[in-house]
């Protein structure tokens, strides 16, 4: 199943600068990476669709945060292409994404696999001292390469468990098993339970404290199905009660305001499943929309 091509279709207005307009080739300290894998997912997905589907969706929104009274045209986004069979090119993922060097990268899945390589490009030759954030429901420590286990390559590759937070874990999300392994690493879980206790900004604020404790990038996946079901139809792993797209939204924002966040990535978004009115999708654009406010914040 393909994604449906020209589903914008937007009046244009001069006094209305498009999101999608960002987006340049110019040099920027902001790039944007198409990640788009899909061949090695636990449950089938067409999330190699999703890139390009959230990047046409910029086109449904505008340039400025109202919260923040600024407008995000102010700051452009360098687009640093596609990764091809990224299954089979993780180096060239790391390569691309290092040599950019850019004080943030927004990474595009793709299914959750692609944490991996995604992070180690933004680690570079600072993966001892580096930390991970994830917002997620799941642990992804499992065996194996797949959507279930970058969290687990990443620490066989060196990353400091004590370093890692996940945020928004879930209740019959994860096994006993897997439970206890991030408990013995020393990974820092704040459940989704503490989330609705605490607040998305006491975690993020708590997770930034844990994650660059080393003063080392920190890597930040947003894999979008830690979001409750309702509001992710596009994400075949959520689950009722998960958080709000606008605590996931509050997130992006309020990590991405640390300079020491130098790359996020946006995961589990499957653009075939999507709703009529493409919920997913759309807020997978928000999430672009909403890591450039909070670089804007620095």
């Amino acid at each position: 199943m393909s994604y449906p091509e020209g589903l914008v279709t937007v009046a244009e207005d001069p006094k209305w600068q498009r999101a999608s307009s960002l987006i340049t080739t110019t040099e920027s300290v902001i790039g944007l990476i198409n990640i788009p894998a899909h061949k090695l997912s636990i449950s089938q997905t067409n999330a190699h669709l999703t890139p390009k589907a959230i990047r046409e969706a910029l086109q449904r929104f505008s340039t400025q945060s109202y919260s923040a009274d600024k407008n995000l045209a102010v700051q452009s986004i360098q687009d640093l292409g596609e990764i091809s069979d990224p299954e089979q090119n993780e180096q060239q993922t790391i390569e691309t994404i290092s040599a950019a060097n850019k004080e943030l990268v927004i990474a595009l899945g793709g299914d959750n696999s692609i944490t991996y390589a995604a992070a180690l490009g933004v680690y570079g030759q600072r993966l001892s001292t580096a930390g991970l954030i994830t917002l997620d429901a799941h642990h992804d420590l499992r065996d194996g390469n797949s959507n279930g286990s970058p969290v687990r390559r990443l620490i066989e590759a060196g990353l400091n468990p004590k370093q890692i937070v996940q945020i928004g874990i879930n209740d019959f999300s994860n096994s006993p098993d897997y439970e206890q392994l991030a408990h013995s690493l020393g990974i820092t879980v704040i459940t989704r339970t503490e989330v609705a206790s605490i607040g998305i900004a006491s975690a993020c604020k708590k997770a930034l404290e844990i994650a660059g404790a080393s003063l080392g990038p920190i890597h930040v996946d947003l894999d979008v199905d830690v979001c409750d079901q309702s509001v992710v139809p596009a994400c075949p792993a959520a689950a009722p009660g998960g958080i709000s797209a606008f605590e996931l939204r509050q997130a992006a924002r309020l990590l991405t305001a640390n300079s020491l966040v130098r790359g996020l990535d946006i995961t589990e978004i499957d653009a075939s499943r999507d709703s009529e009115d493409q919920r997913t999708i759309r807020l997978g654009a928000l999430l672009v929309l909403e890591a450039v406010a909070g670089y804007l914040k620095r």
